[in-house]
């Protein structure tokens, strides 16, 4: 059977049992401390942070959380994140083990830089 599509990112977290929501509101916590400006949506039917393009998607599967999209132009944060990197360097989290809310901050904040670069050089 389809599930409907979530419209909110509450709307989401509330689709999953306690245990798995209460990770996935303290990943969304952890954005948005990091990203206070970023705007907030569902893409690809995933929780979506947005500020001048996508920051982080994240998503809750059975075993892990992934977080998307792969990281880049950052060797120190490439390194750090490689013992997470699933397929197409997409990150894989399993919940078995603690979640690295670090990480996550440390991408987040690399993000906004590239993103704010990138927007910078397409006004140039």
């Amino acid at each position: 059977m389809e599930t409907a599509k979530p419209e909110t990112i509450d709307a989401y977290n509330a689709g999953f049992p306690p245990e798995k929501r209460e990770v996935l509101e303290k990943i969304r916590a952890t954005i948005r401390k990091t990203a206070p400006e970023a705007e907030e949506a569902i893409s690809y039917r995933m929780p979506t942070f947005m500020q001048n393009g996508v920051l982080v998607h994240y998503a809750a599967f059975k075993n892990h959380i992934g977080l998307y999209p792969p990281i880049s132009g950052d060797l120190d944060l490439i390194q750090a994140a490689a013992i997470y990197a699933g397929e197409k360097g997409n990150l894989r989290f399993p919940l078995d083990q603690p979640i690295p809310y670090d990480l996550i901050e440390r991408i987040v904040k690399h993000k906004i830089k590239q993103n704010a670069a990138k927007k910078t050089r397409k006004k140039g």
